[in-house]
């Protein structure tokens, strides 16, 4: 054993000696940064406040509390079941929803981890030596408004802080107004132009002074009787609105489901949006939602389907045909539904020309029809077309029910079926999403 530990010693020391002989240091990389240039570095500390974004706008977070809360939408347990999630949903409806809703904190904790993420980005700006730091701090500072307003019109109240070691200071009422509308004005000239629509630009800055100054008088006091609507907010509205048309930059767009399309993100009327582009880590939650579980919008994907989520209540549908002196809303409001698929019964159509209907889906619907497990479309006689026909219930226990959507939609197990209330694809069903979830 002492021999072994001789010759290891041994052995050891040649190599030190050695290894100080001849050494010649080749430097590859000095920098901390990895060779990335000042704007990569500054995109790194902005990029993770962005992030939060495709998550916030998922159709159980923000969506479902903009939507579900509201006389517009409604979702009850599909077939005594589906979508029960502890009854969530009816909660949210009926506003019996307490402090522990879990959709409520999950919008919560999005929108304040947007602020979180806005602050740090800001003391890294604030510092940083570099000619464009201006222009990222001013592009941080106004990310960190948006989703200061977006807590003061969800939860009435605004969190105010510079230093991430710092504890938040709390603003309501017409403070919280004040500072969310400073902190625009403040960074008006220095944010850039041209980023958009995925990013705050000069005009997302526009737009939300335009819309504080519309609800500003239910922002100052949520609980008032009766509200102000000033000659001095609504003028303002009217300056800002005007910013936004006189730029040139943005023009409505000849087609109203477009600006609702998988690949929208060039499109003039935009201003302000969440990126959803699948290659841009985008999600299709908000085009299947409503839809039927047994309408599939994608030839080349016989898993993509949607999933019986909520329906427009009646009073909201009755609304739309009101409007219109008892006319179908359909031939009265381009935004109300287009059609896309327009065929027969049982026909075919080929796979590049098949299309679902956008817009609110009423009565019987048409489409691919299935076996049940995603198993292949069924082809037309010529083997390369593909057969349209009336869609039924073919994912559930009865299927030979049709899928006709009804006006009707309650909390009643007559009201609570799979084909009650009318639908809405509002959003392009993104042709990239291979299970109907995810990607665009």
């Amino acid at each position: 054993m002492k021999k072994i530990m001789l010759l290891l010693l041994m052995f050891f020391s040649t190599m030190i000696i050695d290894g100080c002989t001849d050494l010649e240091e080749q430097v590859l990389d000095e920098s901390l940064t990895g060779g990335a240039t000042a704007d990569e570095i500054m995109d790194g500390s902005l990029s993770p406040a962005y992030a939060v974004l495709p998550g916030l706008f998922q159709h159980t977070n923000y969506f479902t509390l903009q939507e579900i809360s509201t006389d517009e939408a409604i979702l009850p347990y599909r077939g005594g079941t589906d979508w029960g999630d502890n009854g969530i949903f009816i909660d949210m409806h009926r506003h019996t929803y307490t402090s522990a809703h879990v959709r409520i904190n999950d919008a919560w904790n999005s929108i304040t981890q947007g602020i979180s993420r806005t602050v740090t980005a800001i003391n890294v700006f604030s510092t940083a030596e570099d000619d464009n730091a201006a222009a990222y701090l001013a592009e941080a500072r106004g990310l960190r408004a948006y989703y200061s307003l977006l807590t003061l019109d969800l939860f009435g109240l605004v969190f105010v802080k510079e230093d991430p070691k710092e504890t938040s200071t709390i603003l309501r009422g017409n403070e919280a107004v004040e500072y969310i509308k400073n902190e625009l004005i403040a960074i008006e000239n220095d944010v850039a132009s041209t980023v958009g629509p995925g990013r705050i630009s000069q005009g997302a800055v526009w737009g939300l002074l335009a819309r504080l100054h519309l609800n500003a008088p239910v922002y100052r006091d949520p609980y008032a009787d009766n509200f102000d609507f000033t000659t001095e907010d609504m003028n303002k509205v009217v300056e800002y609105t005007n910013k936004i048309i006189a730029s040139g930059q943005y023009q409505f767009s000849p087609e109203y489901f477009e600006i609702f399309d998988d690949e929208n993100h060039d499109n003039k009327e935009l201003i302000f949006a969440v990126d959803q582009r699948a290659d841009l880590n985008g999600h299709n939650r908000m085009a299947y939602f409503s839809l039927s579980g047994d309408q599939f919008p994608l030839p080349e994907f016989p898993r993509a389907n949607g999933t019986d989520g909520p329906g427009i209540t009646p009073d909201f549908y009755d609304a739309w045909v009101e409007a219109y002196g008892g006319n179908d809303p359909a031939t009265m409001d381009p935004r109300f539904f287009k059609e896309n698929l327009i065929i027969p019964a049982d026909s075919c159509i080929s796979g590049a020309n098949f299309e679902i209907n956008r817009g609110i889906l009423r009565g019987q619907q048409y489409g691919l029809l299935t076996p049940a497990n995603g198993q292949p479309f069924q082809r037309c006689p010529d083997g390369v077309n593909y057969r349209i026909g009336k869609l039924r219930n073919i994912t559930r226990a009865d299927k030979t029910r049709l899928v006709n959507f009804t006006r009707e939609i309650s909390y009643t197990a007559e009201g609570s079926g799979y084909s009650t209330g009318y639908r809405v694809e509002k959003y392009e069903f993104s042709k990239k999403s291979d299970t109907g979830r995810n990607k665009g």
